[in-house]
């Protein structure tokens, strides 16, 4: 994913006024006694109340004023089976919010112009207004974003089998939404996929030819109907992936810093027993790797080679996320320098700000190392850190005072830096991977998908549920 960092630092002053906090928010539910179900619970009412009703497009953060994020917008209706499976809204009321925010896309304007357009040749742009849901400031159209909504929207499409006009409008909208992705036009340096393109400069000049989350756009772009990738694409694809093959803090996996990267695909895609020739070739799936890649992140904060405070095996957790802002502070002598948003991962940029989502959108790799770290966390630092919809999207121990302006948050007593916000993206895997952990929900319905099943097997993927 492309580093939000820059693009939110230099379309500060266009959210002024541009978009408005949702009204109407509901109460804070009562707490359940179970701490995952509550976490879960909360996470997914982020997006229920968040996100406007009238249009079905999610905030990128809640309760700072923010554009839509079409990225969170995939979690979101995927959320939404979530809420239904545990009884928190009905079915009807899932299709209801489901069927207005796919008609809303399907209706979006798209076109080649600079502005007045939600996206360009089926893809979306990363960034929406709130209000007519047109492209925000200058934001990219994102590759990556666009197949993280299509996940939410071919869950929709599976989940919903019935033969009620809503679900069978919904399933064709669905259907719609995807064939109409050109992802054959944007492959400026074949074979790979660039990661975006902005009306004014053309496409972006990096491409998805690494190890990271975008293995699900990969998948959806082989599958597709109508502007297919060859096949060939992901062996080209996984001829790269040697370089990130590495050993350092555990067992040896593809190693990619933050920890989403290990994550978003694997919200929506069951990985387990399925290996394409690349992964066979290595001994183990996916999965694995992500599994690994979990425990690389508990190593790192025990090894703690920055000597950030908290850190151990009971204290990690590094991924993309906000973080206090960007300036240096003198502490016991040393001088830290320290991010607003950023991805931030071992052995890479590591300031000391820990997100929640890193461990728990791996609860399905591992939870046996990140149920009781989660547990701690919430005791010692819950008062602070823990709030309407679970846990804030982030916090450092090591910032407990400075008089640089924070970008984000604000320091609390006992605690240290505490962000204000909430991220869709961030929510997402929360809310997503509890429910695969427990019941592989997600991934069971999006076993049904035929499009899914497509994509894996054009990429050479065999085994497992595919056999």
């Amino acid at each position: 994913m492309i580093d939000r960092r820059f693009f939110l630092a230099a379309s500060t002053a266009a959210l002024v006024g541009a978009c408005t906090p949702r009204t109407g928010i509901a109460p804070t539910p009562a707490r359940n006694p179970d701490l995952f179900s509550d976490i879960q619970e909360r996470a997914f009412r982020f997006f229920w109340d968040t996100t406007d009703a009238a249009t079905g497009l999610a905030p990128d953060r809640w309760p700072t004023p923010s554009f839509a994020s079409i990225a969170a917008i995939g979690f979101a209706l995927t959320a939404y089976g979530v809420g239904e499976k545990h009884g928190w809204i009905t079915r009807q009321q899932h299709a209801e919010r489901t069927l207005t925010t796919l008609q809303f896309l399907a209706d979006a304007p798209q076109g080649d112009g600079a502005t007045g357009f939600s996206g360009y040749k089926g893809f979306f742009y990363h960034f929406l207004g709130v209000t007519k849901g047109q492209r925000f400031a200058r934001c990219e159209l994102s590759t990556i974003d666009t197949a993280l909504l299509l996940g939410g929207v071919l869950f929709a499409q599976s989940w919903f089998d019935r033969a009620d006009p809503n679900e069978v409008r919904i399933r064709a909208l669905a259907e719609q939404l995807y064939r109409a992705v050109e992802w054959d036009w944007i492959m400026p340096r074949p074979p790979f996929v660039s990661m975006g393109w902005h009306p004014e400069s053309g496409f972006i000049r990096s491409d998805w030819n690494i190890y990271n989350e975008g293995m699900i756009l990969y998948v959806l772009a082989l599958a597709s109907p109508t502007h297919p990738l060859p096949p060939a694409t992901w062996g080209a694809l996984t001829q790269q992936f040697d370089k990130s093959w590495g050993n350092r803090w555990g067992e040896p996996h593809l190693q990619f810093a933050p920890m989403f990267g290990h994550q978003y695909s694997h919200v929506w895609i069951d990985f387990r027993g399925i290996r394409d020739p690349y992964i066979a070739s290595k001994g183990i799936d996916y999965f694995e790797n992500s599994r690994r890649a979990t425990y690389a992140q508990r190593a790192y904060a025990n090894e703690n080679p920055g000597g950030k405070v908290a850190y151990g095996n009971d204290c990690w957790g590094l991924t993309a996320c906000d973080g206090p802002g960007d300036f240096t502070v003198t502490i016991d002598g040393k001088p830290r320098e320290f991010y607003s948003y950023s991805a931030r991962g071992p052995g890479e940029r590591d300031d000391g700000t820990l997100a929640p989502t890193a461990a728990l959108g791996s609860i399905a790799f591992a939870p046996e190392i990140v149920e009781p770290m989660v547990k701690t966390m919430h005791a010692r630092y819950g008062a602070g850190i823990y709030d309407k919809y679970g846990f804030l999207d982030s916090f450092n121990p090591t910032l407990t005072r400075t008089d640089e302006p924070l970008k984000h948050g604000k320091l609390v007593p006992g605690v240290g830096w505490v962000d204000g916000d909430y991220l869709g993206i961030d929510q997402g895997p929360i809310v997503l991977m509890i429910e695969n952990r427990r019941s592989g929900m997600i991934w069971e319905v999006m076993r049904r998908n035929p499009h899914i099943r497509r994509g894996l097997e054009r990429a050479g993927f065999k085994g497992g549920w595919l056999a």
